[in-house]
């Protein structure tokens, strides 16, 4: 593989390492440990943008020949944020919020590469239109799952069918990661090409 066709997963998600696997190209997985902010000044989508080039130009700056992909998924309802539950009953009171509404599951990624000072940004969208849920139904889809590392305390794709009634957009982009719009995005930058070839 040539140099610059190195590309590197600035994330520790799994479920976005299977995502990217999906789209057939070798990459490294370096987590960019970076503190996910929610400035109040910025929009959600503004906020993921920001924490998705923040993850990537942490890995970046180590490793400037590669193609760095950061991202940062958020649950939004309204205007409210549903970041990642500080414990158990922090996550049942989100999804007790969220039962019966929809609400938006927005990404930001950011692809960086330094040497070749290119970089770009974008978000994608998705509508998750939640089921009617009891308490009981909420307290049996947190017995399957791991909330905790999960922003509003759900994963789509473990169990999703108990809790999730509709999903209108990418439903890759609710796991983690807008695999539809990151394929072209990957062209542009020539990688998907080069992982081919």
């Amino acid at each position: 593989m040539k140099e610059n066709k190195q590309v590197i997963l600035a994330s520790a998600s799994p479920r976005r390492a299977e995502l990217l696997h999906e789209l057939g190209i070798d990459f490294e997985v370096l987590p960019g440990h970076a503190d996910e902010s929610q400035p109040e000044h910025l929009t959600p989508t503004e906020a993921c943008l920001l924490n998705a080039y923040h993850k990537a130009r942490i890995v970046a700056k180590k490793h400037p020949d590669a193609i760095v992909i950061g991202a940062d998924t958020e649950v939004v309802l309204g205007q409210r944020v549903f970041g990642k539950p500080r414990d158990r009953d922090d996550a049942e009171r989100m999804l007790m919020e969220l039962e019966s509404k929809s609400h938006q599951v927005i990404t930001g990624v950011c692809l960086l590469h330094l040497r070749a000072h290119r970089q770009k940004l974008f978000t994608d969208q998705t509508i998750v239109t939640f089921r009617s849920l009891g308490a009981d139904e909420i307290v049996d889809y947190l017995d399957k799952i791991n909330p905790l590392d999960k922003a509003g305390a759900y994963a789509i794709q473990e169990h999703g069918d108990m809790i999730v009634e509709h999903v209108d957009g990418s439903y890759s982009n609710v796991v983690g990661l807008p695999v539809e719009r990151l394929r072209e995005e990957l062209r542009e930058f020539h990688v998907i090409e080069g992982a081919a070839a």
